[in-house]
């Protein structure tokens, strides 16, 4: 599906139309379009300082667009449409010195709903300040409170940064049961592996939206090398070494967007030895070449 949000999509929840956000002369956001609709997952994906958090901000109308627009339920931003969403941002927005009761009572004052059923390790801290409770529990209730007020959009800027696998795994399923339910998703990350669990991806790089699409729409005919020796490690250092863009998975060496001619020639001039094989890229990898490529390109 076309990350285009101006044709064929009125239903969407979530308009960015040709985007850009400048601060003096740094443009943190160049040119994006995208659009999110009920029930599904939209993932927005890049490195750290790809321009996520900035377009999240325009989007929801805590930062105003340098050109283009931005539309949430059909209008431009504003206190009304934010009572229709959820929002889980960076800091979690908590008040780390009131307890976690205090925090739920003015989160539900603010929307004008019940408070939420809470998970027991959760209930079980109500009377402790929030800054004591750690990071796993502090997300767990951003994510409660988020959904008390059942928004028909829910925008989630790295929820699953700092948190353990088992935990990660429990978000994403809250995210899908919201989505099943029909709520609109969107969801910024920096971990590629989590892209499997979006409908559509949205890459950033430096500002700008550079790919979008499926998973295999995204990685499309990118393919990768893959070497097969039993010195992984001298591997990895003589083909870094040689400039070429290189990686580990475990212990296998993987090169993205680079010839197994290239390969081989970089491996006998460093005196090593090894099988190489071509294999069809990953999403991480086609990131990488998307990222290595000249900014003007």
């Amino acid at each position: 599906m076309s990350a285009n949000p101006t044709s064929g999509a009125p239903e969407a929840l979530l308009v960015a139309d040709h985007v850009t956000k400048r601060f003096g002369t740094f443009t943190a956001v160049d040119d994006v379009s995208m659009h999110v609709e009920p029930g599904e997952i939209v993932g927005l994906l890049g490195a750290n300082g790809a321009g996520k958090t900035t377009l999240i901000r325009t989007l929801l109308g805590l930062a105003v667009p340098t050109e283009g627009r931005v539309l949430a339920f059909g209008r431009t931003p504003d206190r009304t449409t934010r009572r229709r969403l959820g929002y889980v941002p960076q800091g979690l927005g908590l008040w780390g010195t009131l307890t976690v009761a205090e925090n739920i009572s003015f989160a539900c004052a603010a929307f004008e709903s019940a408070p939420p059923a809470l998970d027991p390790a959760l209930d079980a801290v109500q009377d402790r300040l929030v800054a004591d409770i750690g990071l796993g529990l502090q997300r767990q209730l951003a994510f409660a409170l988020a959904l008390a007020h059942r928004p028909a959009l829910l925008v989630l800027d790295e929820p699953t940064s700092g948190v353990e696998p088992l935990a990660r795994a429990r978000l994403w399923e809250t995210v899908h049961a919201q989505a099943d339910a029909g709520t609109g998703v969107l969801v910024t990350t920096h971990y590629m592996q989590e892209a499997q669990q979006c409908d559509r991806l949205v890459l950033m790089s430096r500002g700008r939206a550079v790919a979008a699409g499926t998973e295999d729409e995204i990685i499309g005919d990118t393919t990768a090398c893959e070497v097969e020796t039993d010195d992984w490690a001298a591997t990895f250092a003589a083909l870094d070494k040689a400039g070429l863009p290189v990686t580990l998975t475990g212990t296998r060496v993987r090169l993205a967007d680079t010839t197994s001619d290239t390969v081989r020639k970089a491996l006998e001039s460093a005196g090593l030895t090894g099988e190489v094989h071509e294999v069809k890229a990953t999403l991480e990898e086609k990131m990488t070449v998307i990222d290595r490529a000249p900014a003007n390109a």
